[in-house]
C-alpha cells in the first residue's frame, strides 16, 4: 500500500527532543518500512493543532482527497493530527477510513483506523481525541492563570509598545524598560496633538522633520489610543495598572482624546482650500464661518449671510494679517520684566525640587505596599482563605488605589519636567510672537493663531477674540502697562 507520513510540532513542543520533527519522521519511516508501505509524500510542519485555521493541514487534506487509490495516512500520535474534537477535518478523515478509502495509522499509540475496526476501537479513538483536547485545554488554562497573575502584578505579557523595549536580564528573566529616545518622541507627539493646532497628518510630518521617523496616520492613531503610556495596560477592554515608568500623564492622554473628538466633528469642506485663515474665523453677527475667496489677485474674507442679510463686509487678507500682527506685538515683554520673570522661575523651580522628591518617595512606597498586598491576596484566594466574591471586591479596591497612585506619580513627574520648561517656553513665545508670526509660512501662522487666540470673529471690519491662558494675562498687562510681581 502507498502511504503518506505526517509529522507536526507546535511552538511549545519544539524543545521536546522526543517529539521533534526529525524524531517523528524517523519513527514513521521505520514503521512504513516494517509494513512494506511505499512512502509517496512526506509532510512536516510547525502548526497548532488546536486552532480552527490550519492552512498547512488543509493542504494535506486536499492531497489525501485527490488520491484515487487507497492510501495509508501515518502519524506518530492522534494529537499530531488534531487537539480539537470538533475539527471537521478529523471527521472527514475518519469517515474516509470507515468507508475503506484510506487507513489512519497512529504509530506510538498503536491504533489503526479502517473499515474493520470494532466499537471498542472506535471508542478508544474518541478517547484519544478527547485526551488530546484536554491536554491543550489544560495548557491554555495554565497560561491564562499565569498571564492573569502577571497582569495583577502589573507585568506586560506581550511585546512592549513603542517608547519601551523588551530586554533579557543577566539571570535570564525578561523585563521592559524605558527607551529614552523613543519615549521623547511619543511625548512630543502627544503634546503636539494636544495643542489642537496639529492634525495627525501634520504631527507625522513634524516628527519626520524633527526626529527623522516616518509614522503613518493609522499608526499614530494607535499610539494616541494606547493607555500604556500613562500607566494602564488594556487587555480585552479591561485596564490594569502596570509597574513601568509612565511617558505621559493621564491628563495629557485625556486632552488628546478630546482633541481627537473635536477633529472628527469638524467640517472638512475647507480642507483643500489654500487660504491662510480658512476655518479660523467666524462671523460675529450670525456665527457662520467666514469664507475666503480670490478676486483679481487678492484674497477676501466675508460672511456668506446664508442665514439672512446683515451687511457683511469683505475684508482683504492683508488687513487681517495686520490686525493679528499687532496683537502678537502686544505680547512682547519689556526686557527687564522678561529677565526678572526668568530669574524668579529658576528660583521657584529649584525650591520645589525637595518637596517633589519627598512626595515621589512616599508614592513609590505606597505603590510597593499595594503590589505586595495584591500578591498576598492572590495567594489567599489559591489557598481558599477568601471567597471569589470577597477576592474580587478587595482586588477592585486595591486596583483603584494603584491607579490613583499611578496618576499622581505621572502628574508629579510631568509637573517636575514641564513646569519650568513650559513657563520658559511661553515667555519665549511671547517675546518673539510678532517676529515668529511675520516670518512664518502658512502653517506656522495658523499654528501661532490657534496657540494664542480663541473664538476669533469678524465684527464688521474688526477682529474680536479671546486669548488662551496665560496669553490673556500678558495681553491685559500690556494694555494696562501694569506689571506686578
Amino acid at each position: 500500500m502507498r502511504a503518506i507520513i505526517i509529522a507536526r510540532v507546535s511552538t511549545e513542543e519544539q524543545k521536546e527532543a522526543g517529539n521533534s520533527l526529525p524524531a517523528q519522521m524517523a519513527r514513521l519511516e521505520k514503521y512504513c518500512q516494517s509494513k512494506n508501505f511505499e512512502i509517496i509524500k512526506k509532510f512536516s510542519f510547525d502548526e497548532s493543532a488546536y486552532k480552527n485555521q490550519r492552512e498547512e493541514f488543509d493542504q494535506i487534506l486536499d492531497f489525501v482527497i485527490e488520491q484515487k487509490d487507497k492510501i495509508a495516512v501515518c502519524c506518530d500520535k492522534v494529537d499530531r493530527l488534531s487537539r480539537n474534537i470538533f475539527d471537521k477535518r478529523i471527521s472527514i478523515l475518519y469517515e474516509k477510513a470507515l468507508n475503506d478509502e484510506i487507513e489512519l495509522h497512529f504509530v506510538s499509540d498503536g491504533q489503526i483506523i479502517n473499515s474493520r475496526i470494532s466499537a471498542v476501537e472506535k471508542f478508544q479513538f474518541g478517547i484519544s481525541l478527547g485526551l488530546a483536547k484536554y491536554y491543550s485545554d489544560a495548557i491554555s488554562d495554565n497560561v491564562k492563570r499565569a498571564n492573569e497573575q502577571k497582569l495583577r502584578k502589573g507585568e506586560w505579557t506581550s511585546k512592549a509598545p513603542y517608547g519601551y523595549k523588551n530586554i533579557t536580564k543577566i539571570d535570564g528573566t525578561k523585563a521592559i524598560i524605558l527607551d529614552e529616545d523613543a519615549a521623547a518622541i511619543v511625548q512630543a507627539a502627544f503634546k503636539l496633538y494636544a495643542s489642537g493646532t496639529y492634525s495627525m497628518e501634520q504631527v507625522c510630518k513634524k516628527l519626520k522633520e524633527d526626529y527623522g521617523i516616518i509614522w503613518r496616520v493609522a499608526y499614530i492613531d494607535k499610539v494616541f489610543n494606547n493607555p500604556f503610556y500613562y500607566g494602564q495596560m488594556r487587555v480585552k477592554n479591561n485596564l490594569y495598572p502596570h509597574r513601568y515608568p509612565s511617558i505621559i500623564s493621564k491628563d495629557l492622554f485625556d486632552e488628546v482624546q478630546k482633541v481627537k473628538s473635536g477633529f472628527n466633528k469638524k467640517r472638512v469642506k475647507y480642507a483643500g482650500l489654500p487660504f491662510l485663515y480658512r476655518g479660523l474665523i467666524r462671523c460675529a453677527q450670525c456665527g457662520l464661518a467666514i469664507s475666503p475667496e480670490r478676486h483679481k489677485g487678492h484674497v477676501y474674507y466675508h460672511c456668506t449671510e446664508y442665514n439672512g442679510k446683515h451687511g457683511a463686509k469683505w475684508i482683504r487678507e492683508e488687513k487681517i494679517t495686520e490686525e493679528l500682527s499687532q496683537i502678537f506685538k502686544r505680547l512682547q515683554l519689556p526686557l527687564d520684566i522678561f529677565k526678572q520673570i526668568q530669574g524668579t522661575l529658576t528660583e521657584v523651580h529649584h525650591n520645589k525640587m525637595a518637596f517633589q522628591n519627598k512626595q515621589f518617595d512616599e508614592l513609590t512606597r505606597e505603590q510597593k505596599n499595594i503590589t505586595l498586598m495584591v500578591d498576598n491576596l492572590y495567594l489567599d484566594k489559591l489557598k481558599g482563605k477568601i471567597s471569589e466574591e470577597r477576592y474580587d471586591t478587595i482586588y477592585a479596591s486595591l486596583n483603584q488605589q494603584m491607579e490613583d497612585i499611578n496618576v499622581r506619580l505621572a502628574r508629579l513627574q510631568a509637573a517636575d519636567k514641564d513646569y519650568y520648561l513650559t513657563a520658559k517656553y511661553i515667555l519665549e513665545i511671547s517675546s518673539k510672537a510678532y517676529d515668529l508670526f511675520m516670518g512664518s509660512e502658512v502653517e506656522g501662522k495658523r499654528h501661532l493663531v490657534k496657540l494664542v487666540l480663541s473664538n476669533l470673529e469678524l465684527d464688521g471690519e474688526k477682529l474680536v477674540y479671546d486669548a488662551h491662558k496665560p496669553f490673556d494675562l500678558l495681553l491685559k498687562c500690556s494694555d494696562d502697562l501694569i506689571w506686578r510681581p
